[in-house]
């Protein structure tokens, strides 16, 4: 029986006397010129029955074999070409920069402007780089990522060098990030760490995380820094490790969620009165090792309508740049500051001395 996916042609009077492989071209342009005479090495292109080689000449009449066609290959898809930047988003887009070196590009995110693009997102940074370029000869390339509505410090390398450098830094956890949020209600514990596994929740198609047992492992940390009463707080978080969404699920797990995150503090995230919708995430400040050597310590101000909800709270940014706690100094160390203090005392009673017998 023979096979129905293998094609036959009768040569008609036009074809006669031409060579088969510019039979071929005439008739299946999409057999190259490899592909038959992989045909006819193996047997497979056949003329009247007999084994054909891409040089026979054919006569009108004869029966041409040819092998069932193979699928095309795929050609790979071109990439879409970046439009153009205007004048008015090339301006915008160097308005943001907050700290510019040989290696690194620091920006100061808006909120609103997502990191990426992605479904219906057509304005965000990664769009806007090549507006950053500067003198640099490649285009600049993100290290990491801010979701769309948190503002702050969003760090870009300069080069693959830069980039590889600081991609180790992330995933190794020695990038030291803080962020300031404002959550709703007031937290009983005053500073604590969030140990919480987080994963993907079943049924959002990825877009939204939960506390789960067995997840990814997540940490926070958490400072508060000030009360407006039971309707909120103003907190420091520090993020030991960077899942999606961390600081926003782990606080709306312990019961205060970010002021503004409807996703995952509902009703409950937001406040009455004048105060902004807008979420109340900010990354703060960053620390990281430079490429180049040294450290890299950028902060990034607030934007305006959290530096609004601090005012109309009576919150003050001041207070977040004090320490809670002193370090903690080693045994020797305080002996020595003792000794100094008692050094300090003794010196200060000799002075009164003298000048109580200068008066005598």
């Amino acid at each position: 029986m023979s096979d129905p996916e293998v094609r036959q042609f009768v040569v008609d009077a036009e074809d006669d006397g031409i060579r088969l492989d510019r039979w071929f071209k005439r008739h299946l342009p999409e057999a190259s010129f490899n592909v038959v005479s992989r045909w006819a090495r193996t047997g497979q292109l056949r003329v009247d029955g007999s084994r054909a080689t891409p040089g026979d000449r054919i006569e009108t009449g004869q029966t041409i074999r040819v092998p069932p066609a193979e699928p095309a290959a795929t050609a790979p898809r071109p990439k879409r070409a970046r439009s153009s930047l205007s004048d008015d988003q090339t301006a915008f887009a160097q308005s943001l920069v907050i700290h510019c070196d040989a290696a690194t590009l620091v920006i100061d995110k808006p909120p609103g402007l997502a990191t990426q693009g992605g479904t219906g997102t057509t304005e965000h940074v990664d769009g806007l780089l090549d507006a950053l370029a500067f003198d640099a000869p490649m285009r600049p390339k993100l290290v990491h990522r801010l979701d769309k509505d948190t503002s702050g410090v969003l760090l870009v390398a300069r080069g693959p060098r830069a980039a590889a450098f600081f991609a180790k830094s992330f995933s190794s956890r020695t990038a030291r990030k803080t962020y300031w949020a404002i959550v709703t209600g007031n937290p009983a514990i005053d500073e604590g760490v969030i140990e919480l596994a987080i994963d993907k929740q079943p049924g959002t198609g990825g877009e939204k995380m939960h506390v789960v047992e067995g997840g990814l492992t997540a940490k926070t940390g958490y400072r508060v820094i000030d009360r407006a009463g039971d309707r909120a707080a103003f907190v420091e978080l520090r993020p030991f490790t960077g899942r999606t969404h961390q600081l926003r699920v782990h606080m709306a797990a312990i019961g205060h969620p970010i002021l503004g995150d409807r996703k995952y503090g509902g009703p409950e995230a937001f406040l009455t009165g004048a105060i902004s919708r807008k979420m109340h995430l900010h990354a703060r400040r960053l620390r990281i090792d430079h490429p180049d050597g040294g450290k890299l310590d950028i902060t990034a101000e607030l934007p305006e309508h959290f530096a609004a909800t601090m005012a109309s709270l009576g919150f003050e940014a001041a207070d977040a740049e004090i320490e809670t706690r002193p370090p903690r100094a080693a045994p020797a160390e305080l002996k020595k500051r003792a000794a100094k203090a008692h050094a300090k005392d003794f010196r200060k009673a000799r002075r009164g001395e003298r000048r109580k017998r200068g008066q005598a």
